[in-house]
């Protein structure tokens, strides 16, 4: 039996190292929607907090930006960043807790960010448009595996099963 030639094993050899890397990489799975949901809670968490101990200043930029009932939105969008923000660091109601952030990010691009918008490229360079995307992303996946909205319903469905006889 002829041995195989140096081109025939470097591609078993690629194959062999592939594999193996989707094996590993397969494994570690968890940690995507965990580092994309620490990242975005994290960061919102903070900007919330900002806001909700700045609503003078918040009140008067949205007022700059034409935004309606200026005072009004500048409270629900500090504590949506705090309150949602935090629940997505711990990942419980994940996917519901997206949905404020995402409508944030929407009216900051159309209004805060709008003067800046002249194509494609500029939307995709703002940082809002890269926090939309991770928002939709974990929407769409879930929280993880990490995640207290893993553990709760399990939890409650025990405690409220009836006693087996």
């Amino acid at each position: 039996m002829p041995s195989a030639t140096p081109t025939a094993r470097a591609i078993a050899l690629a194959m062999l190292l592939r594999s193996r890397a989707l094996e590993v990489l397969g494994r570690l799975s968890w940690l995507a929607p965990l580092l994309g949901r620490l990242a975005v809670g994290l960061l919102f968490c903070s900007t919330g907090w900002g806001k909700v101990h700045s609503l003078d200043k918040v009140t008067m930029f949205f007022q700059s930006l034409g935004i309606p009932a200026p005072g009004l939105n500048a409270v629900v969008v500090g504590y949506s960043e705090l309150v949602c923000g935090s629940l997505l660091v711990v990942g419980l109601l994940t996917r519901l807790a997206t949905v404020p952030l995402i409508v944030s990010m929407i009216v900051a691009i159309l209004t805060a960010k709008r003067s800046e918008l002249h194509g494609i490229l500029d939307l995709v360079g703002f940082d809002e448009f890269t926090y939309l995307v991770v928002l939709v992303m974990i929407a769409i996946i879930g929280p993880g595996a990490v995640a207290l909205d893993r553990w709760w319903p399990k939890a409650f469905a025990s405690s409220s099963a009836p006693p087996s006889s």
